[in-house]
């Protein structure tokens, strides 16, 4: 099933973190590995070797399982951190590399009590799609702002080509894919606000 996106576990302590609260989220929804299975299309096995940090998740199944918790992906990085800040510098801003397209993000303004948007900086390395299935959170405000390269954006089954300075706004119902159509890799920024 999600064969392709297993690769080998890392001893990365942001990727443990991520593995800890996967499964304390699981417990807290009440739900068994089978359940969540079920809910994301991931095996059991995945789902069991990923909370046991034995496995590296990558974007399309992070994605997934915080569809399933009606997370966004900045609020799971944000969760993992330590307490947040109103000041968050440079070199506190939490980044992640799928480790299987290459996809990098950088939680520039993460999710934090009393605030309902978070910002973050996307990087998609040339040729490289990142897929994800469903909304996180229905209605979930985007505000989409290249800053480099090409980028090919499918929202609701509208493709949408968007080059430096270029800005998109919607709102999030359903599935979005990611695809760096130039030469160069693309680079935006996305402002998120929570409905």
């Amino acid at each position: 099933m999600e064969t392709s996106q297993l690769l080998e576990s890392s001893t990365d302590p942001i990727e443990q973190r991520i593995a800890k609260r996967l499964s304390s989220l699981r417990a807290e929804h009440g739900w068994s590995l089978e359940a969540l299975a079920e809910r994301t299309g991931i095996s059991r096995a995945s789902l069991s070797r990923l909370e046991r940090s034995e496995l590296s998740p990558t974007a399309a199944m992070l994605g997934r399982l915080c569809s399933a918790f009606g997370w966004t992906l900045s609020r799971l990085m944000a969760d993992v951190e330590t307490k947040p800040a109103n000041l968050v510098p440079a070199a506190n801003q939490t980044d992640w590399t799928d480790p299987e397209s290459g996809y990098h993000r950088r939680a520039v303004s993460p999710p934090a009590p009393g605030l309902r948007g978070e910002l973050v900086e996307v990087r998609i390395p040339v040729g490289a799609t990142v897929s994800f299935a469903t909304a996180p959170v229905h209605g979930l405000e985007h505000h989409l702002w290249m800053l480099d390269g090409w980028l090919q954006l499918e929202v609701d089954g509208t493709v949408f080509d968007l080059r430096s300075g270029d800005c998109l706004r919607y709102l999030l119902t359903g599935p979005t894919r990611f695809r760096c159509a130039g030469r160069r890799e693309a680079r935006y920024l996305i402002a998120m606000v929570h409905p």
